[in-house]
């Protein structure tokens, strides 16, 4: 099946541009709820799939072994922003296990936060590795790798800790890897198909917090998500801003590429998509677009005229076109 027409753009009563995808809601028995496109399309989730590579940290005792809080097990799942609220809780993480910035395999990003990007272009201090957005991924690698004695090179697809991340990745997605890439902070990244990490989040979402070693881990990192959103994301994020306005009625989580996720305790589902083109503004509007479908938005929130329902105006303030959604799609 091919993808199908999502999100659409229009201006001057004309459609300028049009981004296709795939999207699959999944229960808790792995089953498709809804789909849209194919839901066996196959794709890499990118960071949309964090807490399933934090899930072997939480499970084999290393995270309450070194003593991690909520906090420090939003930062494993998170894609941040480079902030001091970020960069310092890392730090201090590294700190306590007695490693330090040079222990990071991510490699060195320049901040996207403002303030902390500002400081480091009007000083004389470089960025470096805690700045990387998946900093606090790494750190949690780290934790494990530490934890089983392993040796440095924990990005490396044969090392334990990948080797348990892709244990606990097949499991979840209940799929084999057709294979992996290597994502942009050095880690494999696992393929699997839209219905697979669509599965693979409706299982975090009727995750039992008093069950098996795996359930409570999982039922641990989605509610650390939605405590500490700030964390997740950052400042001016759709992760953070969506979350924020959900009131921990979901996790959600993006990944490169345009990849979106969504964790529905309360509905015990999950949801997956993904915009061809790779078009972050396209898979924020649609994530968006799904949750306001199921009752979880509502349409009059500030939040949904960010991300899908607002005029698109030009630098002069003037409203000169709109997004809408592809006829067929979460209407």
């Amino acid at each position: 099946m091919p993808a199908i027409p999502m999100i659409e753009l229009w201006r001057g009563g004309m459609l300028e541009s049009a981004h296709s995808g795939h999207a699959v809601v999944c229960d808790a028995r792995g089953e498709v709820v809804e789909a849209w496109g194919d839901p066996a399309a196959v794709i890499f989730p990118r960071s949309s799939c964090k807490m399933i590579q934090a899930l072997p940290l939480v499970e084999s005792g290393a995270a309450d072994r070194f003593g991690l809080g909520s906090a420090q097990l939003a930062l494993a799942c998170a894609s941040h922003n480079g902030a001091h609220v970020h960069t310092e809780a890392v730090g201090r993480w590294l700190t306590g296990l007695g490693l330090g910035e040079a222990d990071l395999r991510c490699g060195t990003q320049m901040p996207d936060d403002p303030a902390a990007r500002k400081e480091l272009v009007c000083s004389d201090a470089a960025p470096c590795q805690i700045h990387n957005n998946c900093s606090g991924k790494h750190a949690g690698f780290l934790t494990l790798t530490k934890h089983m004695g392993a040796g440095p090179e924990y990005v490396e697809p044969d090392h334990p800790v990948q080797r348990a991340a892709r244990a606990a990745f097949e499991e979840v997605t209940g799929e084999a890897s057709p294979g992996y890439g290597i994502d942009g902070c050095s880690a494999p990244n696992f393929a699997t198909s839209v219905h697979g990490l669509a599965r693979a989040m409706a299982g975090f979402a009727a995750a039992n917090p008093e069950g098996s070693a795996r359930e409570r881990a999982a039922a641990r990192l989605w509610r650390a998500m939605v405590a500490y959103p700030d964390l997740v994301a950052g400042e001016g994020r759709a992760c953070t801003n969506l979350m924020r306005a959900l009131g921990g009625k979901a996790a959600v989580k993006t990944g490169a590429e345009a990849v979106f996720v969504a964790i529905l305790p309360e509905r015990k589902q999950g949801i997956a998509l993904k915009i061809v083109d790779g078009g972050t503004r396209a898979s924020e509007a649609a994530i968006t677009a799904l949750l306001v479908r199921m009752g979880l938005l509502d349409a009059a929130d500030s939040v949904v005229g960010k991300y899908l329902t607002d005029p698109l105006r030009n630098r002069r303030g003037i409203a000169v076109g709109e997004m809408r959604l592809a006829p067929g799609f979460a209407d």
